[in-house]
């Protein structure tokens, strides 16, 4: 899931952290279940801050939100997201490694910002590494740090991201395409706590909780020879998985709904709603990209749109494939209907007919995209 901001100025709260402040009375457990979503028109954001819910956001959401008041930046209220919630909150106080799994997209740098959020640490740094984005050469040295003068370019020292974060969380994503050599010195800061730049002869001690992260299985790896046993097993202390999108079809409205709010509120467009034939398309289709491809596609419909009511026909291309392919047929898109209702005069049975579909096909694709209209 990508990160979501929003812009919030309570009077005399202009300082404070709202991510971290609990509501008083905060309960130890989640509750075991939550009042049912209703899809409406949305409203301009609520006037509460992240993390402080009204008595009615506590009961049931509050503006679309879900109950999970202390994770304002990640959206779920499905049992797999609340189980996630749970593990987040247990795990938090302790500094033992997390490990996080699933694929990309799912929201795996926001889960380690929450376990850090609600950590001891959480007034330390929190420092993410994508390990997949550093050429390789340069691994070593973004990690450790380097020297003045340790290998070609290097015209002054310059700390590593283990000594940035001291006293904080290094969150190392994608920790698979780590090299070996770069395991191996993993290992042992992990192990001691200690290490030394490259070019280096003074031990450096950096006390940071490690948290990790792969979309590829990591005991599939180390299976495979790619990753050490020993450095997996330091690292996958405590596993979570974070679960596809299309595993909790229930949470696509609710984030679907988050998204265009957000859109709707930073370029004053309100009231702005999903129709029913756009949101059932949407719940249909797969997410390969998951809650990052979803913001996308709501991003998209709120462009093409230009209004208050978001249809079938304003979702991206692919998504409309996958509503051609619920109604019976590829060959239905918004252009090609529209024009062949013009070229039968506004007869939608010869329209059918014409385009080789059921009269009730194409009634049906037409209920999907109220704002079809025939080309003059």
């Amino acid at each position: 899931m990508l990160e979501v901001q929003e812009d919030i100025s309570v009077p005399g709260k202009e300082n404070v952290d709202f991510r971290t402040v609990m509501p008083p009375g905060f309960p130890e457990r989640l509750p075991a279940g939550d009042r049912p979503v209703v899809d409406r028109p949305l409203m301009p954001p609520s006037p509460h801050p992240p993390g402080i819910l009204s008595r009615a956001g506590r009961q049931g959401g509050l503006h679309g939100r879900p109950w999970a008041a202390p994770f304002p930046r990640i959206i779920g209220n499905d049992p797999r997201m609340k189980a996630i919630f749970q593990q987040i909150l247990d795990v938090a106080p302790y500094d033992y490694p997390v490990h996080l799994s699933g694929d990309t997209g799912t929201g795996k740098e926001l889960a380690a910002r929450a376990i850090h959020d609600h950590s001891g640490r959480k007034k330390g740094p929190f420092i993410p590494v994508n390990c997949g984005a550093i050429p390789e050469h340069l691994v070593e040295s973004e990690l450790f740090g380097h020297v003045k003068g340790a290998f070609s370019g290097a015209g002054k020292a310059r700390k590593g991201r283990f000594e940035l974060a001291h006293g904080g969380t290094l969150f190392l994503d994608e920790v698979t395409d780590l090299s070996p050599f770069i395991q191996v010195r993993l290992l042992r800061v992990l192990e001691n706590g200690s290490f030394e730049k490259v070019g280096g002869e003074q031990t450096v001690c950096a006390r940071v909780r490690l948290i990790s992260a792969a979309n590829r299985p990591l005991k599939t790896e180390m299976k495979a020879g790619r990753f050490r046993q020993d450095l997996y097993y330091r690292i996958n202390v405590v596993p979570i998985h974070m679960p596809p999108l299309k595993s909790r079809n229930g949470d696509i409205g609710l984030l679907a709904r988050h998204f265009l709010n957000l859109a709707a509120s930073r370029y004053h467009r309100h009231p702005v709603m999903f129709s029913d034939a756009a949101m059932a398309v949407m719940r249909r289709y797969d997410w390969p990209g998951n809650v990052r491809e979803l913001q996308n596609a709501v991003h998209f419909s709120f462009v093409r749109s230009g209004g208050s009511r978001i249809d079938a026909c304003h979702l991206p291309p692919e998504i409309q494939r996958a509503a051609a392919v619920a109604v019976g047929s590829g060959k239905l898109n918004p252009a090609s209907v529209a024009e062949a209702i013009r070229r039968c005069g506004g007869n939608k049975s010869k329209a059918a007919r014409h385009l080789g579909v059921g009269r009730a096909t194409l009634y049906r694709f037409l209920s999907s995209c109220a704002e079809i209209r025939p080309t003059p």
